[in-house]
């Protein structure tokens, strides 16, 4: 029997397609302004879920208590730290931008303490001081006014927490709720990635969630610890704004420049006022800081999985530009991310050296 052949009905194609495309453009325009603190939620979950199952067992297996105790950590990590630094940044915005910006404020230091250096010291003093006789008004004049401009791009970036602090608590509010169905969640994301691309899609959702663990253990969780230790040494030994340099620690630090960017010029500030016994101290406590993440990382990276530090770096750098202060946390995420799917896609097919040579078929 011969059925009638159906005719390409192409106007009903289109309209479907307009219709899935606007529908699909309505649901993102209405989630839009939860996009990045649900991101923020589902990464800070992924990597301490762990530690959540861990104190459940501990709690007599109540999954209540273990995510209040999951939101008290959270509350403490990132509300607290934020608040003071608010608080700190309202304190001291004033007083640095004036300082950034009026060219007579800023002028090398006299650096007496250098003919103190055994050997060199005498001739490292006269060529410091004849650089600031002949040369260093003009360089400070020619410098003074990116000087400025990076000081305020800084504090213009930290004067948008507001932005930070909804995002942090919409985080929070999403980390609970994936804390309480986190199971339940996690498989129907893997049921969809399965609808999209079968075993593979699996793979993908799995390999995803151990690139987040591995930013998070080998890299965030690294970062906090040198940055605390680092913060801790500069308020005992009395810098000024201890606690702007300690997030500017935590930044450097999450793009692999580590915590001597920041220590190092504090050091420094510490001979040159003549406090030599501080900033002994402060030298020696940055030798161990700077020397830490040797320690701790390999560790974390066992935890998680190895990722390159260019790929880190463009992740905080175009994070922090693309989404201000929280995309230190999904920049480097997002790139990790794309990378481990990637390579693992690439590597599903034989490397060059595995393959025929095609000259060695040719010339048969």
């Amino acid at each position: 029997m011969d059925y009638p052949r159906q005719l390409l009905d192409l106007p009903r194609m289109l309209f479907s397609v307009t219709f899935i495309a606007l529908m699909a453009i309505a649901c993102f325009w209405v989630v839009q302004p939860f996009i990045l603190g649900f991101a923020w939620a589902s990464m800070v979950v992924i990597a301490t879920w762990p530690l959540l199952i861990k104190i459940q067992a501990i709690l007599w297996g109540r999954r209540s208590l273990a995510v209040l105790v999951m939101t008290l950590l959270l509350l403490l990590l990132f509300v607290l730290p934020v608040s003071i630094l608010v608080s700190s940044i309202v304190e001291n915005s004033t007083p640095l931008l004036d300082w950034a910006r009026d060219p007579n404020r800023i002028s090398l230091p006299t650096m007496l303490w250098l003919q103190d250096v055994p050997m060199v010291g005498n001739k490292l003093y006269t060529g410091w001081q004849t650089l600031i006789a002949g040369g260093g008004a003009p360089l400070m004049t020619k410098v003074q006014p990116y000087i400025g401009r990076s000081v305020t791009w800084l504090l213009s970036q930290a004067f948008s927490l507001g932005s930070f602090l909804f995002h942090c608590a919409l985080m929070i509010l999403f980390s609970v709720l994936l804390y309480i169905r986190g199971e339940r969640v996690a498989l129907a994301i893997r049921h969809f990635a399965i609808r999209l691309g079968a075993e593979r899609g699996d793979a993908s959702v799995l390999l995803a969630a151990q690139a987040i663990r591995a930013v998070a253990l080998g890299v965030v969780l690294t970062a906090i610890v040198q940055s605390v230790l680092g913060g801790i040494g500069l308020a005992v030994a009395g810098i000024p704004v201890a606690i702007v340099l300690t997030v500017l620690m935590f930044v450097m630090c999450i793009a692999q420049l580590g915590p001597l960017p920041v220590l190092i010029p504090a050091m420094i500030w510490l001979y040159w006022s003549g406090d030599t016994t501080w900033g002994t101290i402060l030298l020696v406590w940055s030798c161990v800081v700077g020397t830490i993440d040797n320690v701790l990382r390999p560790i974390f990276i066992h935890m998680g999985a190895d990722l390159p530090v260019l790929l880190i770096l463009c992740g905080v750098i175009g994070g922090l530009l693309a989404f201000g202060m929280i995309g230190l946390f999904i920049g480097p995420v997002v790139l990790a991310v794309s990378f481990r799917l990637v390579w693992a896609w690439v590597n599903e097919a034989p490397s060059p050296g595995k393959m025929h040579d095609p000259e060695k078929h040719l010339g048969e």
